[in-house]
């Protein structure tokens, strides 16, 4: 796992203004500025700007006082990220902190802004490092192999629900490694004997859709998947999983449906 730790932040941040050559000091903003990046939704991940907000004055920047904080989404819409990139970068920020798409996107469009990235995939693996100990060159970040946990994540809701025959898992097409991780979750749902249906999702009418597959296939689990949109929608997702009386459990990813 990957950690910037906070006196790496405090230096990356602190020193940026005084590596840039002097021509381009002279035309940077007065504060440093932090672009946060992401794909999917903000409205839907608000506590994770509140927490990155509290995380900056824990090591003792306050917006508005020693930074500036420049928030963009491209609201599920992943081919609109390089133009936010590009706008960050018009507006000389300091660093750049994402998601995956936003990392791999801030990473396509420069080597000398900063990149802090937090992933659930291998970042060696989809290419946002090429080493996990010593990353080199303007990115780093954070990583909780989510991705890689799908044969363990499939086991674990084998625990929860023993009897369950049909298992479905919400998936994110646009999301790096997507492929991977069906791929994945496939073999390890084949190797115990278990069904697996697999729902694509990408928009409101897409979720509506998939639970009403999940009912009509009698799916006995759903596993929330991977994907900024699973994640951004959750609030829905759990609503209609009541609807459909689907029973959360006891991860906020993973709800099963009570015994009949």
């Amino acid at each position: 796992m990957l950690d910037l730790r906070r006196r790496q932040f405090i230096t990356l941040l602190g020193s940026t203004a005084a590596a840039w050559p002097l021509a381009a000091r002279a035309q940077q903003p007065a504060m440093p500025v932090v672009g946060f990046l992401r794909s999917g939704t903000l409205t839907d991940v608000l506590y994770r700007v509140t927490v990155f907000r509290h995380g900056l004055k824990e090591v003792g920047f306050i917006e508005g006082q020693n930074v500036a904080i420049e928030s963009r989404s491209d609201e599920g819409q992943t081919d609109r990220l390089p133009l936010l990139v590009a706008d960050l970068l018009r507006r000389q920020v300091a660093l750049i902190v994402g998601n995956t798409p936003a990392a791999l996107a801030a990473k396509a469009a420069t080597t000398t802004v900063p990149i802090v990235f937090v992933t659930g995939l291998d970042p060696v693996r989809i290419g946002l490092v090429a080493n996990l100990n010593r990353p080199v060159g303007n990115v780093t970040g954070g990583s909780f192999f989510s991705a890689e946990l799908a044969a363990k994540q499939l086991g674990l809701l084998r625990e929860l629900r023993p009897g369950a025959t049909r298992i479905a898992v919400l998936v994110d097409p646009r999301w790096p490694t997507a492929e991977r991780f069906v791929s994945e979750v496939q073999a390890a749902a084949s190797a115990v004997g278990q069904q697996l249906i697999v729902l694509y999702v990408s928009s409101d009418r897409e979720i509506e859709t998939a639970f009403t597959t999940l009912v009509q296939r009698k799916a006995d689990v759903l596993h929330a998947g991977i994907g900024s949109f699973p994640l951004s929608h959750r609030g829905r997702i759990a609503a209609l999983a009541a609807r459909h009386k689907i029973q959360r459990s006891t991860s906020s990813a993973i709800m099963s449906r009570p015994a009949v």
